[in-house]
């Protein structure tokens, strides 16, 4: 492949320079109008080849995988001019918009967390004394009406001191789940009532 190439190259070569020869024959002859035209021909071509040359080189430099050529972005012209009018509204709107997405930005107030941090705890031990104490006179109970009213803290430790309960075998829940039962058989001589810890008040 080389070598056809170099071939392709020499011929075109032997080409030129015989077109060169012709032309000065022909301007040594009287007949001055065709040297001066062939002469022009041949500028003509010269120009030509450094054409195709310049433009193999940048699509050599641009070539992308298989024969692929890419354009160099073309410059997009921006416009620096703000041409739109706005009336006096129309700022105070956007300003009060972007004062409002500046104060959102900002940290909460400690105030926010009033409802959370202020929340009052109540420990799964005081709620197991109140599940005994009121079970402690009937011997049962519905279950409903251990849970109400209490907020969501009182729920939680609720359920908990129940749990705890079931597993000492102190209470037992009927199997539709509707009643909680007072086990006296399982509260020990050892300990004093709940009514009798608390001193008649809730923990």
């Amino acid at each position: 492949q080389m070598q056809s190439m170099d071939l392709e190259i020499t011929s075109e070569f032997l080409a030129m320079a015989a077109q060169l020869v012709y032309i000065k024959t022909v301007s040594l002859l009287p007949r001055h109008e065709e040297a001066e035209a062939l002469k022009k021909q041949l500028q003509g071509q010269l120009l030509q080849y450094d054409l195709c040359q310049r433009i193999a080189k940048q699509m050599g430099t641009q070539y992308q995988g298989n024969a692929v050529f890419v354009r160099s972005p073309l410059p997009i012209p921006v416009e620096t001019v703000y041409h739109r009018n706005h009336s006096p509204q129309e700022l105070l709107d956007a300003y009060l918009d972007s004062a409002g997405k500046a104060r959102r930005r900002l940290p909460p107030p400690k105030t926010a967390f009033s409802g959370i941090v202020n929340k009052r705890m109540v420990s799964v031990s005081s709620r197991i004394i109140y599940v005994m104490r009121r079970l402690y006179q009937d011997g049962q109970l519905p279950y409903q009406e251990l849970f109400a009213p209490c907020d969501r803290s009182e729920l939680v430790a609720t359920f908990l001191a129940m749990l705890e309960l079931i597993k000492s075998r102190r209470i037992t829940i009927s199997d539709d789940n509707t009643m909680v039962y007072f086990n006296r058989t399982h509260f020990t001589g050892e300990e004093d009532s709940p009514a009798e810890s608390t001193g008649g008040k809730e923990g």
